[in-house]
């Protein structure tokens, strides 16, 4: 059930058509699903203070209602290690088009996994799960259910990858916690049931995964379009 807080970040993001990040990542949260700690600083001043309390070294994004990829503009910085990089970077992505701030958030590993969801024409709400990160369009290992899906869709979904091996531990690598993967994947479902009516698709990637942990590390929520 969608509270108060997570309908006003739909209906705020609605001219947008999309939800911008910091605001999907604060929806997620609402919903039970780990994200790194983050904030959306608008001006210099706040995104240094912000810095000091999560601590470097940081990720910084372009936060803009104009750039839905922000990889591809060049408005993803990681490893910012001190102040002056930050000030660089805030610089820089100032001048960038429909400039609303950035995002600053703590540097997460894991196991890159992506985690979506669209609303099929055919047969409505679902659930994809795969290897994620920059070569998800390349290797193409994913595998999908109907919403809503249980533990036991999880298990044969991640039973389902060609890359399942890498989530149970792979030359020497910490198996991912699978307990952990079927909650977020649980929650996002529910969540996805909730926002059937509103969304096109959601796009989580990377989650990263380890031994004790699933967050989600990138969000990106399309909207449905308005209806005159």
């Amino acid at each position: 059930m969608l509270n108060n807080e997570m309908q006003g970040i739909l209906h705020g993001s609605q001219e947008a058509g999309w939800v911008l990040e910091p605001e999907a990542k604060r929806l997620l949260s609402l919903a039970g699903i780990q994200v790194p700690r983050f904030s959306w600083a608008t001006t210099l001043r706040e995104a240094t203070d912000s810095a000091a309390n999560i601590q470097y070294p940081l990720v910084a994004k372009i936060v803009s209602p104009k750039i839905i990829h922000k990889s591809d503009a060049g408005g993803v910085t990681v490893g910012i290690k001190d102040k002056t990089r930050l000030v660089d970077t805030f610089n820089r992505y100032s001048t960038f088009e429909g400039f609303a701030g950035i995002l600053i958030e703590e540097m997460v590993t894991g196991l890159e996994l992506i985690v979506g969801a669209k609303i099929d024409y055919q047969f409505g709400p679902v659930v994809l799960l795969g290897i994620g990160g920059t070569g998800v369009e390349i290797y193409q290992d994913t595998v999908i259910r109907m919403a809503p899906i249980t533990a036991t869709d999880v298990r044969s979904m991640v039973n389902g990858l060609k890359g399942k091996r890498l989530l149970t531990g792979y030359r020497g690598s910490d198996p991912v916690d699978s307990e952990q993967l079927t909650r977020l994947m649980i929650r996002f479902s529910r969540l996805l049931m909730d926002l059937e009516d509103q969304i096109e698709s959601i796009d989580l990637n990377p989650v990263k995964c380890t031994g004790d942990q699933c967050i989600v590390a990138d969000a990106r929520i399309m909207l449905k379009p308005k209806t005159s």
